[in-house]
Order: C-alpha cells, then sequence, then structure tokens
C-alpha cells in the first residue's frame, strides 16, 4: 500500500473545494454512526456535484446512504445494516435499489469494518482474521464537534471508528461544528482523536449533520425522519425519494439555505434537546 502524504499546513476551505476531491469510481466512507455525526453536509454536496460511481461504505448506514443511491451516486454499498433506525426497520429504499439490481450490496460484520479500518490505517493490506477482505479506502468523510485552522480535530460524545477511518483512507474531509484556536485544542488533548496532518480539507459548517444528531449540541429529528418514510409509504420509494433530492439537495443553493426548509425553531428545540441529555453542554 502506498503510503498516505502528510501535512501540518492549515486546512481550511471550502464545502464546494472539499467536495469536489471526492472523484467518479471513489470507494467513499462515512464517520459517525447511524443518525449521530453524520456528514451530511458533504454528502449533500457531492450529491449536487454529480458524483456516480461511488462505493459507499458504513457499518451503521442511514439516510445517507438512501439518498446516494436514489441519487445514482453509489453503485456499491458496503454495510453491516441500513436503516434510519429500529422503529422503521430494513430500508425499503436499500431493498428497491438493491433488489432491482441497480446497487450491488455486501454485508459485513463490525468487526469486519473495525479490522478494515485498522489494517488501511497501519499500512498493510489486512489483519490476520477469519473475516472478509479487503481494507483500503479513497476518502474519508467526517464531521466532527471542533477543530482549529490546522486540521487538529475533537470529537464529544461516541468517536466510533472515525480515528482509524481518517488513518485508513488516502484523502480526508472534514466538517465540524465549531472552529477553535490551537491553545483550546491542546487544553483537551484527550479529546483529539484525529491529528491535523491526516486531514486534507476542513470546513467550518455548524449543523452540518442535521437532520442527523452530533451529541451535546443537537438532536436527531426523529419527526422529519417519520415524514420522510411515510411519503415513502404513502407514494412508493421512486417519486418520494426522487422528491426529497430536488427540495433539500438540489434546489437550495447553500446549506443555510438547506437548513432554513426546517425552520430555526425546529433546529432550536434539537439543540435544546441535546443540551438536557447532556449536563453543562
Amino acid at each position: 500500500m502506498e503510503a498516505k502524504p502528510k501535512s501540518a499546513g492549515e486546512k481550511l476551505t471550502t464545502l464546494e473545494d472539499a467536495a469536489s476531491r471526492v472523484k467518479d469510481g471513489d470507494s467513499v466512507v462515512a464517520g459517525g454512526c447511524l443518525f449521530s455525526r453524520t456528514p451530511l453536509a458533504l454528502v449533500r454536496e457531492i450529491l449536487r456535484q454529480r458524483r456516480t460511481g461511488l462505493t459507499l461504505c458504513r457499518n451503521l448506514m442511514c439516510t445517507e446512504g438512501e439518498l446516494m443511491m436514489a441519487a445514482g451516486a453509489v453503485e456499491r454499498v458496503v454495510t453491516a445494516w441500513i436503516s434510519i433506525g429500529l422503529p422503521w426497520g430494513v430500508s425499503k429504499v436499500m431493498r428497491h435499489y438493491v433488489e432491482s439490481g441497480t446497487v450491488a450490496l455486501e454485508e459485513w460484520s463490525h468487526l469486519a469494518f473495525g479490522l478494515r479500518f485498522r489494517a488501511a490505517g497501519m499500512g498493510v493490506p489486512f489483519l490476520p482474521a477469519l473475516t472478509m477482505l479487503g481494507s483500503g479506502l479513497d476518502v474519508a468523510l467526517l464531521h466532527v464537534s471542533r477543530a482549529d485552522r490546522f486540521g487538529n480535530c475533537q470529537i464529544d460524545g461516541y468517536p466510533h471508528m472515525d480515528a482509524d477511518m481518517a488513518r485508513a483512507a488516502t484523502t480526508v474531509l472534514v466538517t465540524t461544528e465549531e472552529l477553535v484556536t490551537e491553545e483550546e485544542i491542546r487544553r483537551r488533548p484527550d479529546r483529539t482523536v484525529i491529528p491535523g496532518f491526516l486531514v486534507d480539507a476542513l470546513v467550518l459548517q455548524p449543523s452540518g449533520a442535521y437532520p442527523h444528531e452530533v451529541w451535546g449540541r443537537y438532536h436527531a429529528d426523529f419527526e422529519h425522519f417519520a415524514e420522510y418514510t411515510a411519503d415513502i409509504d404513502a407514494r412508493g420509494v421512486t417519486m418520494a425519494v426522487a422528491d426529497y433530492l430536488a427540495r433539500y439537495v438540489h434546489a437550495p443553493a447553500t446549506w443555510d439555505e438547506y437548513l432554513e426548509l426546517f425552520g430555526g425553531e425546529r433546529l432550536k428545540r434539537a439543540q435544546d434537546a441535546a443540551r438536557e441529555l447532556v449536563p453543562g453542554a
């Protein structure tokens, strides 16, 4: 495996520039877990740039996978499970595209995902285990709680496999809820799970995972999930998700315009709900 080039320089850029580093046919991993810390701002911009032929990897995949399948961005998904959550069952969108032969599905165990990322992060093709094959990744899409301008990233709450993803991927694209000074990062070194030299591009994007959640910042919008799935049940996958893509991905020119579709009061409720669960947040 080729060594990953490393840089300690400034990493700040725009969402459009960061997403442009994803190329057709890339193998892409999304950080976070299910509806937590999903890099939705990056996913949305990748869809706006009409990428195709991607392989999307995420052990617990959520609506980001559904939207990428429906938009024709992915030809293969690699996952252990895909759903918004237990109340909604296994993804009907995934079943539609996989059973029709439009998208290929590889089902891996959680252990296999962890070993894959750790192997690639160590620069070796595999770790010995009686499990799946393959480890390398082209691009990691990550969303973090805070970062400094050099790309040193901190995650509050459950960090999932993001540190190994950052080491496994050739290109690492990060959105952050908050941009802080290097001094602030140094005050809490235990939370710096991704060092800046691993990061290729950093974008300041508050609420960059919404309507998914970020621990201590905003709760997941389950009302929105229910509306989305109810529309799929009522009108079918093809029509409902196409209209969702038109409204939430292609119509808003910026992420701020996208958030306006939900309304400030709805986002505030999500923020208040998150703070109630985290003392001192």
